[in-house]
């Protein structure tokens, strides 16, 4: 038998376990302390016929974590008190102390030893409880993250494809009516042609920035055959805009097939540019691409002043998002202060996953 079909195995056993547990945890108290009881008594009436000479006192303690796990740690001091009773009544005929106070201490020190077992099952069950429901809220959280992000994206898209859809048509609009009013004051001869051409010129590089301002929103068609477009356009939309050069290197090598993950990559990629600009101050921006037999590898450096000496205690909301991007596909994103200057920003995938 493999690992992967042990682990299988066992995985569908503590599931059944769990569900064997909660419903009887959703008995009523007694139905749930029924089959402790039965087994003490049963484990009782073993210790009876065994007489003296073989001690079975260790055994009861599994009634009392029965007890404990299913019905909760009264229930399981409960138990350890009647388990003791019955140690007593199980042995009393044919226990070798000559005194019964010798005897009575010795079923004190069997009470004590059921209430430690009762003791540590409690403990058990309140660790394991406090892991279910830590786990169950970093799930939670994290599926908050994930409905953040798919918000975020959604969100994007709408305006993205608003802006493209609605202001761009209206302003191409406003553009062929300066176009064709400057044709009719050509045709008077008129001396506000030229204003005319000016506003029409205006306005079509207006639409020409809003369209590349909508792509980099919402990029359409980043899929396996998309990514280098949509980045291309993504660093010609930002060179425009702020006359920082960005570097693109090849990208037809990498193959990528999910377009979840292309979506992914590419908001990491834009966020770095973004802060590189923003807040590093870089004028130079290089974005790399590339892939081996294990890993694709995302490098995105710059010649800006890095980070502050002193690291702040908060981390961005663009870094945050970044990290959680990469988790979301898998990938490990690492940032560091490149030399002589600038930063460097590292997201590995594994091959796999692409």
């Amino acid at each position: 038998m493999n690992p992967e079909t042990i682990l299988t195995v066992d995985v569908q056993n503590s599931r059944l376990w769990d569900k064997l547990t909660n419903l009887i945890r959703r008995q009523p108290l007694f139905m749930a302390v029924l089959p402790s009881l039965l087994i003490a008594f049963v484990m009782a009436w073993i210790d009876r016929i065994t007489t003296w000479e073989v001690s079975l006192f260790v055994f009861y303690a599994l009634p009392i974590l029965i007890a404990v796990w299913w019905a909760g740690s009264i229930a399981g001091y409960v138990l350890a008190l009647i388990c003791g009773i019955l140690w007593w009544l199980s042995n009393y005929e044919t226990h070798p102390y000559e005194t019964t106070l010798g005897y009575l201490w010795a079923t004190v020190s069997r009470v004590v030893f059921f209430a430690m077992a009762a003791y540590a099952a409690t403990a058990v069950r309140n660790r394991q409880e406090a892991d279910k429901a830590r786990i169950q809220t970093l799930e939670e959280r994290r599926q908050l993250e994930a409905d953040l992000v798919a918000v975020s994206e959604h969100e994007q898209q709408r305006i993205g494809q608003d802006l493209h859809d609605g202001i761009c048509q209206q302003l191409a609009a406003i553009g062929l009516a300066a176009r064709s009013l400057a044709n009719d004051l050509r045709a008077f001869d008129s001396s506000f042609t030229q204003d005319a051409e000016l506003i029409e010129s205006s306005i079509q590089q207006t639409v020409t920035e809003a369209r590349g301002l909508a792509r980099g929103i919402f990029p359409v068609h980043v899929d396996r055959h998309g990514l280098a477009v949509a980045l291309t356009d993504l660093a010609q939309s930002i060179s425009r805009l702020t006359g920082v050069k960005i570097n693109i290197e090849e990208l037809s090598d990498v193959q990528i097939y999910s377009p979840e993950v292309s979506m992914h990559l590419y908001r990491i990629i834009q966020e770095a540019i973004g802060n590189a600009v923003r807040h590093g101050g870089a004028q130079h921006v290089n974005v790399k691409l590339e892939s081996n037999s294990q890993a694709i590898i995302l490098t995105v450096s710059d010649d800006g002043r890095g980070f502050p000496a002193e690291p702040r205690m908060n981390i961005g909301m663009g870094m945050r998002t970044m990290r959680y991007r990469a988790q979301m596909i898998g990938a490990s994103l690492s940032v560091s202060d490149s030399n002589p200057g600038g930063a460097t920003l590292r997201c590995s995938m594994p091959i796999h996953i692409s």
